[in-house]
């Protein structure tokens, strides 16, 4: 029997004893999230992209929000504190969290910047995030991963 593959996602919420489900799919960079939703039979609202940000500050945010929908930046900002914010580039999101573009978590980054995750997801039993590598998304309740994560709960579309 093969081992079950276990990302540093996946090793933070068992050294915090969370229950999650993982899930696996054919790891294809051309795939979008309402793709992957639709891989894993699962409501694209419910599947969760995670956004890398930095601040006019310089400090960085990361924000959660439903794959088929765009990160409102006015409203990141605002839920930051921040002036405005704007996406990182794609070739810092390795060396700072950790994480390629298509495999990126806000469980288990390098250094936890503050995160906040779109309003809708609390009015879910379950949501999806990336398992920290591309072909891996994890299935946790959203009071689960704000426990994990420290995050906020807004606005952010």
């Amino acid at each position: 029997m093969k081992k079950e593959e276990k990302t540093n996602v996946m090793r933070v919420l068992d050294g915090k004893k969370i229950p999650y489900i993982s899930h696996t799919y054919e790891p294809d960079p051309s795939l979008s999230g309402e793709e992957i939703a639709a891989i894993l039979g699962e409501e694209a609202d419910k599947v969760f992209k995670t956004l890398v940000t930095q601040g006019k500050s310089g400090a960085y945010y990361v924000f959660a929000v439903p794959v088929q929908s765009e990160l409102d930046l006015k409203k990141a900002a605002k839920a930051s504190g921040e002036k405005s914010v704007s996406m990182i580039k794609q070739k810092e999101l390795l060396p700072l969290t950790g994480y390629v573009h298509g495999g990126c978590s806000p469980i288990g980054m390098k250094k936890q910047f503050p995160t906040f995750v779109h309003e809708t997801a609390t009015g879910y039993e379950h949501i999806f995030v990336s398992a920290g590598k591309v072909g891996f998304q994890i299935e946790l309740s959203p009071q689960d991963l704000i426990f994990v994560t420290g995050c906020m709960v807004s606005d952010l579309v």
